[in-house]
């Protein structure tokens, strides 16, 4: 479902000098799993995201989601996606009833607001439902933003640190959710910081540092190959090297 092959990114520094943010990473992710992808801040996560979900253009390689190439058809991509970040924003002054309804018609559902609606109840949201967006809490901005991102029912999601700032019982009701969608055949490519949201979410995991790819696997795997037990032990040990 998520397919990418050497993936390259490049920026230039204030200096002019040529950056690597991303160079040569390759990942998959099937339906019905969630891949966690884990790096340090500056790891090239975010840009890796970005590229899969057409907002950034690959320097080089090769990457494909729900059977669309990035870069030959990067309109169905986005049919295909639901995409959230830590800068996912809402329109300040529509509420989240408007909001809702106003990205279901954008996206082509044919009873936008009978899917507004829905999504009201799915996440919580009812009760804030005609409150404007900039009076919000900042989780219930997030619910938004998370119903906003899965109105068109998309059969893959990306979310890129979505917990960034939320309440535990929040970010709870968003384990649910993709829970429910990773039992519905969904495709998840999940990243976080957060090594107990991986340990409970991910199938599988990758782990990249400084725009390559350093290790790949189930966690039981990634036991295997670093000789550590928690996540966060192996990750480190991924990162920095074993211990001397």
């Amino acid at each position: 479902m998520i397919r990418a092959e050497a993936l390259q990114k490049r920026f230039v520094d204030p200096e002019g000098r040529p950056v690597a943010a991303v160079d040569g990473v390759s990942l998959e992710a099937h339906p019905g799993e969630i891949v966690g992808l884990l790096g340090p801040n500056g790891a090239g996560k975010s840009t890796t995201m970005r590229m899969l979900a057409t907002l950034l253009t690959p320097d080089g390689g090769t990457a494909s989601v729900a059977g669309h190439d990035v870069l030959e058809a990067p309109a169905e991509v986005r049919r295909s996606i639901g995409y959230l970040s830590t800068s996912t924003g809402l329109f300040g002054r529509l509420t989240p009833r408007e909001v809702l309804t106003y990205v279901a018609r954008l996206q082509g559902c044919i009873d936008a607001e009978a899917r507004a609606e829905a999504l009201l109840d799915r996440f919580d949201i009812r009760r804030f439902a005609t409150v404007q967006c900039d009076r919000l809490s900042t989780g219930m901005k997030q619910k938004v933003s998370i119903a906003r991102a899965v109105v068109h029912d998309p059969p893959v999601l990306i979310f890129d640190e979505p917990t960034a700032g939320l309440d535990v019982l929040v970010a709870q009701e968003l384990f649910e959710f993709l829970e429910d969608a990773r039992r519905q055949g969904r495709c998840v490519l999940y990243s976080t910081h957060i090594m107990g949201e991986a340990e409970r979410l991910c199938d599988r995991l990758v782990v990249i540092h400084a725009g390559r790819v350093l290790a790949r696997g189930t966690l039981a795997e990634l036991r295997a190959q670093t000789g550590r037990e928690r996540l966060e032990e192996v990750f480190v040990t991924l990162v920095r090297g074993p211990a001397s």
